[in-house]
């Protein structure tokens, strides 16, 4: 591979992610043997998700292909592709005039609104790298991102659910010398920010425009850095390509020979792995329709979801849980969660309400994952997260002989999906996955075979905490430290109702201190600005941590004892 990884810097900002040609994260591509052997096999294209826009505008320029609901007015808004693609080539526009362009970085954080997507495919138009940001996301990590990225342009809400984006931004701006533009969607815009209305949707004819019929991006150039806590709780961003989010999207679609007429739904982030790769890419390759939600409100969720037509579910079982008793079966033929454990009660419930089986998958943000099929008995969800695509492969590892539910194995995944290397958020190290292990990565799941060629998930590495999103254990564990009453301090995940883990803070006290509370930690972590859903749920007092003769915390003995 033509590409040399720079050693990690420590803390402060490494010329990764420096705009500008020649830079190591642009110049980071598979290996050509990776790319001939997966285009061979058509896991990887030399097409792009411009062309299929392009596509659709020109077979289908009428059909719906995004829809977008404002939960507090009950707006709704449809865009068709002829508008869909106009609107990709104005903000390609917008962004050339900003000064956007290969070996630029874009950061987005924007809720669930309509022009997330038009946003992200005008990026990949102009050639830039896109660091999309959830919205609960707050100050002290987003600092962080935006300085390890060195992002010119960071596109936010005015306020949103309660939090001021803008204002949070513009502390943290003199902080971030690469930042150039602070662009604001929203009706709070100050004079030294970019308006988003003004700026991206003026009328096209007025403006330049970046037109999509001769967009050829590279497909197997570095287009997404998506930030994740990583399988030791460190948090990293990973790397991918258009390809690699191709054949997450593909794999996904010919499982059930999906077309025009499906309609895609998730509840979780645009400006993240699930929701790129769902309301994103695979309307995109069907000429199906997205449809998105700006907030999670279960009730009038369940009513758009059959206003909508709404054929295709993608929620995690927190949210399927919530929705239930306001959905109906409508026209949905496919109803999907994620994660490890599926309850039993969900299972019964989506059959009974939605009258459809309730299937299951995994993935990660470095890596699509398995999936279950149209074969699979109705109740498996129970049973399994189903198959590998056809475009990966899994591999499960132990030292101590047969795998078996006592002795899970490790579970390896390399393929199409996988991301080309990963990028530590605090420490710049810059890990290549095709230099390692023959291309393997190290999910951090343990898992056994399921008996239909798929695989059961039993569990994660101890450091590894959460549901659907993972929770960067070191990082929370360091800000407690800080706290003048802690000691030592373990944060472990504990299992919540819903199949997923919530955060527990083990904690030796100074002896000399009063005890911290759990308010106490939470009111320090909020302190920091710390996201929110970080912080501990539950505290445990102990007067030492239990730890290895390396002195490494045995964090699997303090997670059986939370269980017990």
């Amino acid at each position: 591979m033509p590409f040399t990884a720079c050693e990690p810097k420590g803390p402060a900002i490494t010329d990764v992610f420096t705009p500008g040609p020649g830079t190591t994260v642009f110049s980071l591509r598979p290996p050509p043997s990776v790319v001939d052997r997966f285009r061979a096999e058509g896991f990887w294209r030399e097409g792009n998700p411009l062309q299929d826009l392009v596509r659709w505008r020109d077979e289908t320029p009428d059909a719906t292909a995004l829809i977008a609901l404002r939960t507090a007015t009950g707006e709704t808004t449809r865009l068709t592709y002829r508008e869909y693609a106009r609107s990709v080539e104005r903000y390609a526009g917008a962004l050339t005039e900003l000064g956007v362009g290969p070996g630029q970085v874009v950061a987005v954080q924007l809720p669930n609104v309509w022009q997330v997507n038009p946003l992200l495919l005008a990026c990949f138009r102009v050639g830039a790298l896109v660091a999309p940001v959830m919205p609960t996301i707050r100050s002290r990590e987003l600092e962080r991102v935006l300085a390890r990225v060195g992002a010119s342009v960071c596109v936010t809400a005015d306020v949103w659910d309660g939090y001021d984006h803008a204002a949070a931004l513009t502390e943290l701006a003199p902080r971030l010398p690469k930042l150039r533009h602070r662009v604001v969607l929203g009706s709070r815009v100050a004079a030294d920010e970019v308006d988003f209305t003004r700026h991206f949707e003026q009328p096209w004819e007025t403006r330049h425009a970046v037109a999509l019929d001769d967009a050829r991006p590279d497909p197997d150039q570095v287009c997404l850095v998506l930030f994740t806590s990583g399988t030791t709780g460190r948090p990293k961003g990973a790397l991918h390509t258009l390809n690699t989010e191709y054949a997450t999207a593909a794999a996904h679609l010919t499982a059930d020979d999906q077309g025009p007429a499906e309609r895609f739904f998730t509840p979780h982030s645009l400006t993240h792995t699930g929701g790129i790769f769902y309301c994103l890419m695979r309307p995109l390759l069907t000429g199906g329709c997205g449809v998105v939600a700006d907030r999670w409100e279960p009730e009038v969720i369940g009513a758009y979801l059959e206003e909508t037509a709404v054929t295709q579910l993608l929620i995690a079982p927190v949210f399927l849980t919530q929705l239930l008793p306001y959905a109906r079966p409508g026209r949905l033929r496919t109803v999907t969660t994620l994660g490890t454990a599926t309850p039993a009660v969900l299972v019964a419930d989506v059959a009974r309400v939605l009258g459809v089986p309730l299937r299951t998958c995994w993935g990660m943000t470095e890596s699509g994952g398995t999936l279950m099929r149209a074969d699979d008995p109705p109740d498996w969800a129970l049973h399994s997260v189903g198959r590998i695509s056809r475009d990966s492969e899994l591999d499960l590892r132990s030292d101590l002989g047969e795998i078996t539910a006592e002795r899970p194995g490790r579970l390896y995944v390399r393929g199409a999906t996988v991301c080309l290397a990963t990028v530590g958020r605090d420490t710049g190290e810059l890990t290549v996955l095709a230099d390692h292990d023959d291309g393997w990565y190290d999910t951090g799941d343990l898992a056994i075979p399921d008996g239909r060629g798929g695989i059961r998930l039993l569990g994660r590495d101890a450091d590894r905490i959460g549901g659907v999103l993972m929770i960067p254990a070191a990082d929370v564990e360091s800000a407690l430290l800080a706290h003048p009453a802690v000691r030592d301090v373990a944060l472990v995940g504990y299992p919540d109702d819903t199949g997923g883990e919530l955060p527990a803070a083990v904690v030796v006290a100074v002896a000399a201190a009063e005890p911290p509370t759990l308010t106490d930690l939470r009111a320090h972590l909020g302190a920091l600005g710390m996201t929110e859903w970080y912080w501990p749920t539950r505290l445990e007092l102990v007067p030492e941590l239990p730890r290895t003769a390396m002195g490494k915390v045995r964090k699997d003995v303090l997670a059986r004892s939370l269980t017990c």
